[in-house]
């Protein structure tokens, strides 16, 4: 059926569908009227599936994970019958219109060029980026969808438990923690602006300063291996293991440069989740985060279900 009649049927839809209350939403795209209860919602990124499930929204339809099919284990039970629509930058418009939504979540930095066909199937809004901002983006989707107040609440809880966690580990909150990604095509040393950086700074850990920077990551080549120092080093390589990245890893992590930094030398570097510290960028993996650092450092927190 061609794209052009499904996006005119959710136009029509929309129209007859829309209640009369409505609130006015500004986002990174311009203003929208969105509904005050809407029941059918779509939602574009793996941050905000994250974000919708856990304030209690079960899209009827989301983007696609980065490394599942189709979704992260940790989400697949969460959302039931929800749609697959492809992946982030790659969505899937008639998937979206055949589910006849009554709102669309997306960000302009996945989703822009597609936002005039997703506005004429939906109401759409969008944030701005993704990375950094996931907790402004968090309370952001709280906004929209009318639970504002029990969006702060859950932050500050999750806030609350970073705390916990660096009052439980004491002086090893003082660490230079570095953070690393090994793949095929390109090494990456993950800055302050990036999803795991935030978590970091919710803790109260500090870096070394080659990565003390307000940016997300920097690709190196092995020249740059000393300035993967720190303290502590975390790397992260595809969690599925893949020949070809697990044939990457393996040789970055022969190199001599690598093999005479301090933290590895003293069993200090360690690898961990793809998905808890970057893949999955959303308030979940914060959590899994939090946990993984406490594993780490033998820190006891209470048990908590986000």
């Amino acid at each position: 059926m061609p794209l052009r009649f499904l996006a005119g049927c959710a136009v029509a839809f929309m129209l007859a569908a829309l209640p009369a209350s409505a609130h006015e939403v500004t986002h990174a795209m311009g203003t929208t009227d969105v509904p005050e209860h809407p029941q059918r919602v779509v939602i574009l990124t793996n941050e905000g599936t994250e974000a919708l499930l856990h304030l209690g929204v079960v899209p009827v339809g989301a983007a696609q994970s980065w490394d599942a099919d189709p979704f992260y284990a940790h989400l697949q039970p969460l959302l039931g019958n929800a749609v697959s629509l492809g992946t982030e930058t790659a969505i899937n418009l008639e998937l979206v219109a055949a589910l006849e939504p009554d709102l669309i979540i997306g960000s302009k930095v996945r989703q822009e060029k597609i936002y005039t066909q997703l506005s004429a199937i939906a109401p759409t809004v969008m944030s701005e980026t993704l990375g950094a901002t996931w907790l402004e983006n968090y309370q952001f989707y709280g906004e929209v969808l009318g639970l504002g107040d029990k969006a702060r609440t859950n932050v500050a809880e999750l806030e609350a438990r970073a705390d916990a966690l660096a009052a439980a580990i004491g002086e090893g909150v003082e660490d230079e923690i570095s953070m690393v990604r090994f793949s095929p095509s390109r090494v990456r040393i993950y800055q302050k602006a990036s999803f795991p950086g935030v978590v970091l700074g919710l803790v109260g850990f500090a870096r070394p300063p080659a990565q003390d920077k307000d940016q997300t990551f920097e690709e190196v080549t092995k020249e740059r291996i000393p300035d993967m120092a720190g303290d502590r080093i975390f790397y992260f390589s595809a969690d599925n293991d893949a020949q070809d990245d697990k044939a990457n890893l393996d040789e970055w992590l022969a190199d001599p440069l690598w093999q005479n930094l301090d933290a590895v030398k003293a069993g200090r570097a360690q690898r961990v989740s793809e998905l808890a510290w970057n893949a999955g960028g959303g308030i979940y993996c914060a959590y899994m985060m939090l946990d993984d650092l406490a594993e780490i450092y033998g820190a006891t927190l209470p048990p908590v279900t986000p």
